[in-house]
């Protein structure tokens, strides 16, 4: 799943990330297919260079590698409303066939109070104004509703010329990447259409995982295993998140004495040989687990 993720912006230019598997699908595009990648977040940071992946759009990692950091007044009123943003990554708790996204509630039966989300951010916005947008989530049912329980973000709305009426500039949702397959908008309907699964998954399987009755291409693809370097690059990342440090790479010359280097290029500490010199490990962060090649990875 997060390998697809990052292969989905080959040469896009600048995409407004999202936190969470968004996060970690730009940043390993950016160690992979695509390193001129200029990543954006809403707390103001443009060309975030990140060496690990990013706790929140605060996280200060974002601010110290960015190119620039600018007010979020101007991040969306220039940058974002302005048209200047090639790609939308997103997260959702539910999505719908058209897909629009709820990040606000739940609702959890008679007699329980709503369950509350994280909220709306910039997603709308981001939604509204890139010039296309990517999701990446969980393939399950609990996701992937008949009808969402609250209207969060709006995607193609109810059908083909709603975002149009609406006079969104952005051309919407064009693929819901899960860990079962990939989903793409309908040219003609704006539904969204299982176009491609993930290897060993079968079309039950998703059918099963999806909350409404899920239509097909005429020709479902099969997506490519993940790379041994692609997934090399996805571990280092998530390592590197776990120990609140950067990716580390032999150096030239390692073997004969030269000291270890991080992806950054900064020298490592020889007393510790983990923690970059110039800028040394959070024992905030929390660790995270750095799971075995699994659907996710795909």
């Amino acid at each position: 799943m997060e390998v697809n993720a990052a292969r989905a912006l080959a040469g896009a230019r600048t995409c407004f990330v999202g936190i969470g598997l968004p996060s970690t699908a730009a940043n390993l595009a950016r160690r992979t297919v695509n390193p001129d990648l200029v990543l954006v977040y809403e707390s103001g940071t443009l060309g975030s260079k990140p060496t690990r992946l990013p706790l929140s759009i605060g996280d200060g990692e974002l601010a110290d590698t960015a190119d620039s950091v600018v007010s979020v007044p101007e991040m969306f009123n220039y940058w974002l409303q302005g048209g200047r943003i090639d790609i939308g990554f997103l997260g959702a708790a539910q999505v719908d066939r058209f897909a629009n996204i709820n990040t606000t509630l739940v609702h959890r039966g008679p007699g329980k109070p709503e369950g509350r989300l994280p909220g709306a951010g910039g997603a709308p916005e981001i939604a509204a104004n890139c010039g296309q947008v990517l999701m990446v989530l969980r393939h399950s049912r609990r996701s992937f509703v008949g009808a969402l329980d609250f209207v969060t973000t709006l995607g193609h709305g109810g059908g083909p010329g709603d975002r149009a009426a609406l006079g969104l500039p952005g051309a919407g949702p064009t693929a819901v990447i899960t860990d079962l397959g990939v989903l793409r908008p309908d040219p003609v309907t704006a539904e969204l259409v299982l176009t491609e699964l993930h290897p060993g998954v079968t079309l039950h399987q998703v059918r099963a995982a999806t909350g409404w009755d899920l239509k097909e291409a005429d020709r479902i693809g099969v997506t490519a295993p993940p790379t041994a370097a692609e997934l090399a690059a996805l571990r280092a990342l998530k390592a590197a998140t776990a120990d609140g440090q950067a990716p580390t790479v032999e150096a030239p010359g390692s073997r004969t004495g030269g000291p270890p280097v991080s992806r950054t290029g900064e020298a490592l500490d020889s007393r510790r040989g983990e923690t970059p010199v110039s800028r040394p490990a959070d024992s905030r962060h929390a660790p995270t687990a750095d799971t075995p090649r699994s659907r996710n990875d795909a």
